[in-house]
């Protein structure tokens, strides 16, 4: 991909989609986000324009990422909260999908989640693996992450384990322990 072509993150100013915006940015890529917070103060400046999402406006959408090359999608919900549910964070990345599709996106990178399932009897893991589906019967071309857990300077989850670990003369390990977990950092 040239350097030039415009790469599109979701949620550049979130945990993950910052560090792919910054990694992007050092590597001369020209970079748009689309956010559900388009107000919210944009810590690149001028060096990354702002969309929102507008899921309800699919057209509108469209026109957002026309002359893009590439779609960095982190979007989605830890947690479901007032309306936004697992099912709609789906609903919204199947139109964010065909949207994609029809602006002439040549490739989505999507970050998931390990045992994502669309048969699984978890909501998280269930409408990540719908996703995952989505993007492949889309026909584009595309990479799937599936990290175990993200973490990084500002995580939350590891740093508290981290924490615990150094306060604590015990840390529980349910099970054998014998867990495979591939931590990714951002």
């Amino acid at each position: 991909m040239k350097a030039s072509e415009l790469n599109v993150v979701t949620g550049a100013f979130s945990y993950t989609g910052k560090y792919i915006t910054e990694r992007l940015l050092a590597m001369g890529k020209n970079v748009m986000t689309l956010t559900g917070h388009p107000k919210r103060p944009n810590p690149f400046g001028s060096r990354v324009s702002v969309f929102p999402f507008n899921f309800e406006k699919p057209k509108e959408l469209i026109k957002s990422l026309e002359g893009a090359a590439i779609l960095y999608n982190t979007y989605y919900v830890r947690f479901p909260h007032g309306s936004l549910t697992f099912e709609k964070a789906v609903e919204h990345t199947e139109i964010l999908i065909k949207a994609a599709k029809e602006a002439g996106i040549k490739r989505i990178v999507h970050i998931s989640i390990t045992n994502a399932d669309e048969d699984s009897p978890l909501p998280y893991f269930k409408g990540k693996g719908i996703i995952e589906k989505a993007i492949i019967d889309s026909k584009l071309s595309y990479a799937i992450i599936r990290p175990t857990v993200t973490f990084g300077i500002e995580d939350i989850l590891i740093n508290n384990i981290a924490w615990l670990l150094r306060k604590s003369p015990v840390f529980a390990i349910p099970g054998t322990g014998e867990y495979k977990l591939q931590p990714v950092f951002v």
